[in-house]
């Protein structure tokens, strides 16, 4: 096989397994990755602003709006405008959002993770900066993205 062959039949592995393990969550919790990152995210900060959930898991705050409204759809968390300044909405779990928080797992790249975070600095270094390269070799370098492991739209579900 080629050299571009392999890398490409990683690459199609790599994403077989992302999709893999995004349809067992789905069907184990019922949520999508992203969902999942944001109920962790207001389970472990109650109120937080959706600036800041769209910062720490790196998307659009208009991405993230739209992902709650799927969750607030769900029963699992609501808005709720400050008083002092209606500008500000902070983000909390409903009861049926802190049971689902309780008994979530986290999402699948916790696993990746610690795997990634036993290497040296060096050979971390090394696959990222080959991952972003392969990111600008597919003109992907501008494409919105959360450092989760998923596959299929954000805004799905």
């Amino acid at each position: 096989m080629k050299k571009d062959e392999e890398l490409l039949v990683a690459l199609r592995r790599i994403i077989r397994a992302i999709d893999m393990r995004s349809r067992q969550l789905n069907k184990q919790v019922g949520m999508t990755g992203p969902q999942l990152l944001i109920l962790h995210k207001v389970g472990k900060q109650s109120g937080v602003m959706v600036r800041e959930i769209a910062e720490d898991i790196n998307l659009s705050s208009a991405t993230v709006t739209s992902i709650l409204d799927r969750m607030e759809d769900n029963n699992l968390v609501r808005r709720i405008r400050r008083t002092q300044d209606k500008r500000k909405v902070g983000v909390f779990l409903t009861e049926a959002g802190e049971k689902a928080f309780e008994t979530a797992p986290m999402p699948f790249q916790e696993h990746f993770t610690n795997r990634f975070n036993s290497l040296e600095k060096w050979e971390q270094s090394q696959m990222v900066a080959t991952l972003q390269r392969i990111a600008s070799m597919m003109d992907a370098q501008d494409v919105d993205a959360s450092p989760m492991l998923e596959l299929g739209s954000i805004l799905d579900r």
